[in-house]
C-alpha cells in the first residue's frame, strides 16, 4: 500500500489544481457520506420509539421495522450498479448532487409519515437518493487522489462512517427527548443544503471517456431478485416457521430471479456488473469481506436497540452514547489502518480484524440483564478496531483492482455488497430474533386475552405494550419477555458470530500477503550488524 522510497515517482493523473484542493473536496465527500450513514444510525435508537403506538410512535411491527430499513437498503443497493455507471457516463458530481437533492426530500417526507407503510415508502424514496451519493464519493476520492495517496484518503473516507455511527445516535437521542420521532429525518435537511453548497463550490467533475451502455435489465433482475429473496426471509421470522408456501415461494422466487442475473450479466456486452472482476480471488474475497461484516454488524445493531432500551430500560441517548466506543475505534484507527497493512499484509491484518469484530459479536451471547456498562463499552471498542482494519484495506483492495476511469462500477460494487449484506443481516438475524423469541414467549400468553395473543408474540416491544395495559396482571409477562429476548439474543449473537468467523476464514485463505517485492525490499532496508 506504499510505494517503495527508490521507486520513480509515478505520473500525474491529476490536474494540478484539483490536487491543491483535494484535501478540502475530501471533507465534501466525508459529509456527503455522514448524511447517508447518519440517517441509518439515527433509526436504529429510534426503533424501539417508532414501535410505540401513537401518538409516540407509528405502532410499527418488528416487521415493519425491518422493512422501514430493509427498504432503503434494498432499493440502494439495486441501483448502486446504475448509479455507478450513470456516474461514470454523465459524470460523478451531477449524479451526486442529484442523490443529495432527491435524499432530502426523501428525508422531509419521511418525517411527516402518518403510518409504517408510508414511512417504509419514503424511506424507499432515500434509497433511491443514497445510491448516487455513496458509489460517487469513493469514485470522486479514487479519481482527485494519486494511487500512492488512496489508501490514506480511503482511510479517512471509511473513518467517517465511525463519525456518523458516532454522531446518528446520540443526535437520534437528543432530538426524541426534545421532539416528536420525525425530527430524526428532518435534522437531514439542513445538512443536505450545506452539502450541497460545498458540493457545487469545491468538488470537480469526472467521468469515464469511453463509457458502456446501460444495463437496465441487469438492474431490474438484481431489484426484484434482492426484493423477493429478502421478504420470504422477514415473513419466515414472522410466522416463525421458514417451510410456509409464502416463505419459500418467494426465496426460491429470489434465489432464481439472482441466478438469471448473473448469467444476463455473464453475456451482456455492458453489464452492470463485470462478473470477470469475480474470478481474481483477491476481489472476490475483499466484497465478501465487507458483506460478511455488515450481515454480521446490522444484525446485531439492530437487536441491540432493543436489549439497551427494551431490557435495560435505557433511553435512546444513552443507548446512542454507549455505541460511543464503536464508532471512536474506527475513527481513531481506519484512517490508520493503512501503516498496518504495510508492516504485515492485508491478509493477517483482515483476518485478525475479522476475528475481533467474532469476539465482540459472540460476547452479546454472555450479556444478562445486569451486564455492567464498562463491560458493553470494551465490546463495542473491540468490535469497531476489527472493523477499522478490515474495511479500510478491502475497500482499497476493490478500488485499485479497477482502472481509474471505471471507479464508478468499482464504488458501486464495493457498496452494493456492503449493503445487501447489511440488509440480509438484518432480515436473517432479525427473523432468527423473531423466531426465538416466538417460541419462547408462547407459553407465557396464557393470561393474554385471545385477541391480542397473536400481536403479544410478534415482539419484546409488542409484548411490553400488552403487559402494560394488563395492568398488575401483566407484571409476570414483562419478566417473561424480557428472559425470552435474552434467550433470542444469544442465539442469534452466536449466529452473528459465526459469520464473521467465515469472513475471517475467506480473508484468510484468498487475500493476499505482503508482496514478495515489497518484503525484500524492506529486509535490504534493516541495518547491517556491525560484526557482518
Amino acid at each position: 500500500m506504499s510505494i517503495p522510497s527508490g521507486a520513480p515517482a509515478a505520473v500525474s493523473h491529476v490536474p494540478e489544481a484539483v490536487h491543491r484542493r483535494r484535501w478540502a473536496i475530501l471533507a465534501v465527500l466525508m459529509f456527503s457520506l455522514l448524511i447517508v450513514v447518519l440517517d441509518n444510525s439515527i433509526l436504529n435508537v429510534a426503533v424501539k420509539t417508532i414501535a410505540s403506538p401513537s401518538p409516540t410512535g407509528l405502532g410499527a411491527t418488528q416487521s415493519e421495522l425491518e422493512w422501514a430499513i430493509n427498504s432503503y437498503t434494498l432499493v440502494f443497493a439495486g441501483l448502486l450498479f446504475t448509479a455507478g455507471l450513470l456516474g461514470d457516463r454523465v459524470g460523478r458530481k451531477k449524479v451526486l448532487l442529484f442523490g443529495i437533492v432527491l435524499f432530502g426530500l426523501g428525508s422531509a417526507l419521511a418525517a411527516m409519515a402518518g403510518s409504517p407503510g408510508e414511512l417504509i415508502a419514503w424511506r424507499a424514496v432515500m434509497g433511491f437518493g443514497a445510491a448516487f451519493v455513496m458509489p460517487a464519493t469513493l469514485a470522486v476520492l479514487m479519481n482527485v487522489f494519486e494511487r500512492d495517496e488512496q489508501p490514506k484518503a480511503i482511510g479517512i473516507w471509511a473513518g467517517s462512517v465511525g463519525l456518523g455511527i458516532a454522531i446518528g445516535p446520540i443526535t437520534g437521542g437528543l432530538l426524541l427527548e426534545h421532539f416528536w420521532w420525525g425530527s430524526i429525518f428532518l435534522v437531514n435537511v439542513p445538512v443536505v443544503v450545506v452539502a450541497l453548497i460545498a458540493m457545487a463550490v469545491l468538488v470537480p467533475d469526472s467521468r469515464d471517456p469511453k463509457p458502456g451502455r446501460l444495463d437496465p435489465i441487469g438492474v431490474v433482475l438484481s431489484v426484484i431478485g434482492l426484493v423477493l429473496l429478502v421478504y420470504g426471509i422477514i415473513r419466515g421470522g414472522e410466522l416463525a416457521d421458514f417451510t410456509d408456501v409464502s416463505v419459500l415461494l418467494p426465496v426460491i422466487g429470489g434465489l432464481a430471479v439472482l441466478v438469471v442475473f448473473v448469467l444476463h450479466e455473464k453475456r451482456s456486452s455492458s453489464p452492470a456488473i463485470d462478473i470477470s472482476y469475480f474470478r481474481k480471488p483477491a476481489f472476490s474475497a475483499a466484497v465478501a469481506a465487507i458483506a460478511l461484516v455488515f450481515f454480521a454488524l446490522m444484525g446485531v445493531t439492530f437487536f441491540s436497540a432493543f436489549y439497551m432500551q427494551s431490557v435495560r430500560g435505557w433511553s435512546a441517548l444513552q443507548s446512542g452514547l454507549l455505541i460511543l466506543p464503536l464508532a471512536v475505534a474506527q475513527m481513531i484507527f481506519s484512517p490508520r489502518a493503512r501503516f498496518v497493512v504495510d508492516r504485515f499484509g492485508a491478509r493477517a491484518v483482515c483476518t485478525v480484524g475479522m476475528l475481533m469484530v467474532a469476539a465482540g459479536l459472540a460476547a452479546f451471547a454472555l450479556f444478562d440483564a445486569t451486564t455492567p456498562v464498562w463491560v458493553m463499552c470494551v465490546v463495542f471498542f473491540v468490535q469497531g478496531t476489527g472493523m477499522a482494519h478490515v474495511m479500510p484495506p478491502v475497500t482499497v483492495a476493490v478500488m485499485q483492482a479497477l482502472p481509474r476511469e471505471k471507479a464508478g462500477s468499482g464504488s458501486a460494487v464495493n457498496n452494493t455488497f456492503r449493503q445487501v449484506g447489511g440488509a440480509l443481516g438484518i432480515a436473517v438475524l432479525g427473523s432468527v430474533l423473531s423466531a426465538v423469541y416466538r417460541g419462547d414467549i408462547e407459553g407465557h400468553l396464557d393470561a393474554v386475552p385471545a385477541a391480542a395473543r397473536d400481536v403479544a408474540g410478534e415482539s419484546i416491544e409488542a409484548t411490553l405494550g400488552v403487559a402494560e395495559k394488563m395492568g398488575p396482571a401483566g407484571t409476570p409477562l414483562v419478566a417473561a419477555a424480557h428472559d425470552a429476548f435474552m434467550g433470542a439474543m444469544h442465539v442469534t449473537a452466536v449466529g452473528s458470530a459465526c459469520v464473521a468467523l467465515i469472513g475471517a476464514i475467506v480473508v484468510a485463505v484468498f487475500l493476499p500477503g505482503r508482496p514478495a517485492a515489497e518484503q525484500a525490499t524492506r529486509q535490504e532496508e534493516r541495518p547491517v550488524p556491525a560484526d557482518a
